[in-house]
């Protein structure tokens, strides 16, 4: 899957990845692949990544809004 994750400024991330968990007013949720197109707004909290090597990373966002769409998701973050 590709991800981009795009601050009003610039972009925090952008690459081919295996899991994303995003925060949501429910807890969260995780996006793998081939999951079904979504929008959904975000909430304050951490955003995880497990890339194609395993590496995880984790970007702090104080809301936004996700698109999932064909294997492509797009982060708006606050």
């Amino acid at each position: 899957m590709f991800l981009e994750i795009i601050a009003p400024d610039h972009q925090l991330y952008s690459g081919e990845v295996d899991l994303v968990q995003v925060p949501d007013s429910k807890g969260s949720f995780q996006i793998l692949k081939n999951h079904a197109p979504i929008i959904s707004v975000l909430n304050q909290g951490k955003i995880r990544i497990v890339d194609q090597n395993g590496t995880t990373s984790f970007f702090d966002v104080d809301g936004g809004v996700i698109e999932v769409k064909n294997n492509k998701i797009i982060v708006l973050a606050k």
